[in-house]
C-alpha cells in the first residue's frame, strides 16, 4: 500500500490526481490539503468525486503529513510550495512537484522568469525533470520531481525527436499552442470569466510565456543544443486540452516517410506516445481524459518546413497523469498503472 497525500488538491490538477488516485487499489490517500478550502466537504468543489471520495480538505500539517505519507504531491503555484518539500525532503519522501520551482536549472534562470527569489536554491539540483520518454532512468533514482509544465511536454515530445537527429535549424523553431481555461488553474480574473473566454480566441504573454525557457533548457539538456523558440501561447473557450503546433526548417530536403520513421523510433516503446497515421492530425477530443499525447507530421515542401502538431490532456499527460507516471517510475511501479 502507498500512502499519498496532496497539497493544494482543491485545484483542478489536484482534482485530478484524486480521481486518478482513487482507481488504484494499492493507493491510501491520506492527507488532501487546501489553504483556501480547509474544512469544507471534497465533493463541494469536485462533484464528480460524490460517492467516492468521503471527506474533507486540512490545512498544511508538514509534521503529521510527513509521518502518514511515503509520497507528496505539491500542487500548490510557483514559489508556494518549496518551504514543505524541502521538509519532506528531509523527511525521507518522495516528492512529485506540480509547480514550476524546480524545472528550471538555476536561481538566477527562475528568478528571471518567475520575478521572485528562489527559496531553496541549494535543492534546484537535487530535482530531476519528470519527462519520462526522456528522463526515465533518472525519474527511477529520484527524491524530487519536476513535472513539466503543460505547454513544455506537448512541445517537446513533438520537437525533440527533430532535434535529437540534427535535422532542423535551431534558430527555426516556431512554436503555436493553444490551451484550454484550466490550463490556468482556478483564477479569478477577467481573461478567464466565461463572457471574457466563451466565442473568444486570444493570444497571452507572447514571447514571454515562462514555459519558453522550461523548453529551452530541455531541449538542451537532451541535445546538447542551443536552440531558441519562439514561443505564442492562446486561449480558447474549451475547458481543457492543448494542442501544439511547431514550425521547423529543415537543414536539408526530406521526404515523409524518412520524417515519419524519425517520430516512429521516438514512440517506439513509449506507452503514452501515439504517432497518428499519415494523413491524419491529432484534435484534443482524442486525446480528452487521457495521458495520451498523439503526434501527425505535416510538410510545407515549398518552404522545406516540417509542421509537427501534438495533442494532449493538459490536466492528465500536462499535469497529474504525468504526475502519476512519475509516481509509478520512482516507486519502481508499472509505469502504466492507473492510467490506462
Amino acid at each position: 500500500m502507498i500512502r499519498v497525500s496532496i497539497l493544494g488538491a482543491s485545484g483542478y490538477s489536484g482534482g485530478e490526481l484524486i480521481r486518478l488516485l482513487t482507481n488504484r487499489p494499492n493507493i491510501k490517500l491520506q492527507h488532501l490539503t487546501s489553504e483556501s478550502s480547509g474544512g469544507e466537504d471534497i465533493a463541494a468543489l469536485h462533484p464528480s468525486l460524490r460517492g467516492r471520495v468521503r471527506r474533507r480538505f486540512e490545512n498544511l500539517d508538514v509534521k503529521k503529513i510527513s509521518r502518514d505519507s511515503d509520497v507528496v504531491f505539491s500542487c500548490y503555484p510557483a514559489a508556494v510550495g518549496v518551504k514543505p518539500i524541502v521538509q519532506f525532503l528531509k523527511a525521507g519522501l518522495k516528492v512529485i512537484d506540480l509547480s514550476a520551482d524546480f524545472r528550471l536549472p538555476t536561481a538566477h534562470l527562475y528568478k528571471t522568469w518567475y520575478k521572485v527569489t528562489h527559496p531553496a536554491p541549494g535543492f534546484i539540483a537535487k530535482a530531476v525533470y519528470g519527462l519520462p520518454e526522456y528522463f526515465r532512468a533518472e525519474i527511477r533514482q529520484a527524491s524530487l520531481i519536476a513535472n513539466p509544465g503543460c505547454y513544455a511536454t506537448a512541445t517537446l515530445l513533438a520537437v525533440l525527436p527533430l532535434l535529437k537527429h540534427r535535422l532542423i535549424e535551431t534558430d527555426s523553431v516556431i512554436v503555436d499552442a493553444k490551451s484550454g481555461v484550466s490550463g490556468a488553474g482556478k483564477k479569478v480574473t477577467s481573461q478567464y470569466m466565461y463572457c471574457e473566454a466563451n466565442e473568444n480566441l486570444q493570444a497571452y504573454a507572447v514571447a514571454v510565456h515562462r514555459h519558453q525557457p522550461e523548453i529551452e533548457q530541455v531541449i538542451k539538456k537532451v541535445t546538447r543544443l542551443s536552440a531558441r523558440v519562439t514561443f505564442v501561447p492562446h486561449l480558447v473557450p474549451m475547458n481543457r486540452g492543448i494542442l501544439s503546433v511547431i514550425y521547423a526548417t529543415l537543414k536539408k530536403s526530406m521526404n515523409k516517410r524518412d520524417l515519419r520513421a524519425v517520430f516512429l523510433e521516438a514512440a517506439t516503446g513509449e506507452p503514452f506516445v501515439r504517432l497518428l497515421p499519415e494523413g491524419e492530425l491529432p484534435q484534443t477530443k482524442n486525446v480528452l481524459n487521457t495521458n495520451y499525447c498523439d503526434i501527425g507530421i505535416a510538410q510545407d515542401v515549398r518552404m522545406k518546413r516540417v509542421i509537427v502538431l501534438s495533442a494532449i490532456d493538459n490536466l492528465v499527460k500536462g499535469a497529474a497523469g504525468q504526475a502519476l507516471q512519475n509516481m509509478n517510475l520512482c516507486l519502481r511501479r508499472p509505469e502504466t498503472e492507473g492510467l490506462l
